[in-house]
């Protein structure tokens, strides 16, 4: 069958009509399938820009770590030169895992079934008993180097594809990459990682995390009703009042043709549900300095004119990007987060749903700080991170909850039957006075953004995405 072809699934049924675009209704079947999972491998995870590491994890020259990219298992490596290799982790001799630990500094890698051994670089050195010349004589020497690929970067994070014909990174964003920029590129220093990710399973399809991130406002109401109980955030309050004290049920949503999607949360609501203050008439210098996008401190605020424009300071200071995802299988955080004893402190992280199977995906989370914030700041905000988004944060303990269950729900006869659905869009409907690019949608959260990255899925799936 021809790449290009519509995959027919073996019970005959067209992949395509699991997405019902005259309807907007996805099958529930897409979410355990494991013939479903198997293209995806071939079709998405091998060819789209994948998130596997921050750079800040491997400093040093011979630094490694181990990760997955999606199935495959890989070696992000710092060479004796400084340049970042992503490195298939598979021994070119009989496939075993060639580096078993996670993390370490090496000048070479060993396998250990049959001892071939590989550069920082992936090239293949040699074998035991070398007058033996165990490698054969089928093959050049030169061709039996770990599969490398392709890498870029952003805001420190690393990007890899195994696809010589995928887009660069930035047009890979597209019209997105201005929203990134106001979440991860605001200082010359840039930013670091508190160390490697935190690492947790979850017993569901990783689209189910996927798809959420992509400007699912509207589950913060119920989902996390226990940080609006609690005095999280907002206040404990009931009936339609509550949705007037959650931050992420009214603002700009933003999507672009590549499938990413965002939330940017006005800035009212999060003054007077942080600070209590109004801030009418204030500038935007004047509401940045009174709350400091996350991340940032009073004196990083000071040198942000220098990096971003007036119209990209007003978006910062009134309706700053917080939330979203980028396709197919990354969250972005960065938000305001009170701490125990009332001080303000807030969390900028990167998460990744990497699927290790069509019933569960790891989940990776990459707590992020400015290089130049000071160490208390730094630990302030690790201490945040780790209780809002981590494998024991409140917000993402309600997520885990709800994907499992819908995963579960798509085994029975009648299950894989039933479909999600999307049939509650907004619109596009751009401000005149917005300054970004992209599908903008200014309103009550809606499914305009995790429709759009349904569509991109199914671009994917059955044909050519470039």
């Amino acid at each position: 069958m021809a790449h290009s072809m519509v995959p027919i699934l073996s019970d005959g049924t067209s992949l395509a009509d699991l997405v019902d675009v005259e309807k907007r209704e996805v099958s529930m079947r897409v979410l355990s399938d494991p013939e479903i999972f198997r293209l995806e491998l071939e079709r998405l995870f091998r060819k789209a820009w994948i998130p596997v590491a921050h750079e800040s994890e491997i400093p040093r020259p011979g630094d490694f770590i181990t990760r997955t990219l999606a199935a495959d298992p890989v070696m992000i490596t710092r060479t004796r030169t400084g340049d970042v290799k992503v490195l298939l982790n598979i021994c070119q001799h009989r496939g075993m895992q060639v580096c078993r630990v996670d993390a370490g500094n090496s000048k070479q890698f060993r396998c250990v079934y049959h001892g071939w051994v590989y550069g920082q670089d992936g090239r293949f050195l040699g074998s035991p008993v070398k007058k033996e010349q165990m490698w054969g004589d089928v093959r050049d020497r030169s061709e039996l180097g770990l599969p490398e690929a392709r890498v870029e970067r952003f805001g420190g994070m690393l990007f890899a594809t195994f696809d010589p014909s995928a887009p660069s990174l930035d047009d890979w964003f597209g019209d997105y990459k201005w929203y990134l920029d106001l979440m991860y590129d605001r200082t010359e220093s840039g930013l670091e990682a508190l160390g490697p990710p935190q690492r947790f399973t979850v017993k569901a399809n990783w689209k189910c995390a996927g798809e959420q991130f992509n400007a699912d406002g509207y589950h913060t109401l119920t989902l996390h009703r226990s940080l609006f109980e609690l005095g999280v955030i907002g206040s404990e309050t009931t009936g339609e009042a509550v949705v007037e004290m959650a931050p992420a049920m009214y603002g700009v949503d933003v999507s672009v043709p590549q499938g990413h999607s965002m939330r940017c949360i006005p800035a009212e609501t999060t003054f007077s549900m942080l600070l209590g203050k109004d801030v009418a008439g204030l500038s935007a210098m004047e509401r940045l300095r009174a709350l400091p996008p996350p991340g940032l401190t009073p004196e990083l605020v000071e040198n942000l004119p220098r990096r971003f424009n007036q119209d990209e300071m007003r978006i910062l200071a009134e309706s700053a990007p917080q939330v979203g995802g980028l396709f197919p299988n990354t969250g972005l955080v960065s938000i305001w987060q009170p701490s125990p004893d009332g001080a303000m402190g807030s969390t900028m992280t990167w998460h990744a749903f990497m699927p290790k199977g069509p019933d569960e995906f790891e989940f990776l989370n990459w707590v992020l700080v400015e290089r130049d914030a000071s160490d208390e700041v730094k630990e302030r905000m690790l201490q945040a991170s780790v209780r809002a988004v981590g494998s024991s944060g409140t917000i993402e303990q309600d997520d885990a909850e709800a994907w499992p269950s819908m995963h579960r729900s798509s085994y029975g006869a009648m299950g894989r039957r039933q479909t999600m659905k999307y049939q509650a869009l907004l619109g596009v409907n751009k401000p005149d006075d917005w300054p970004g690019s992209g599908y903008v949608y200014d309103g009550f959260s809606k499914d305009d953004g995790q429709w759009n990255w349904w569509l991109r899925w199914l671009q994917f799936m059955t044909g050519n995405p470039w």
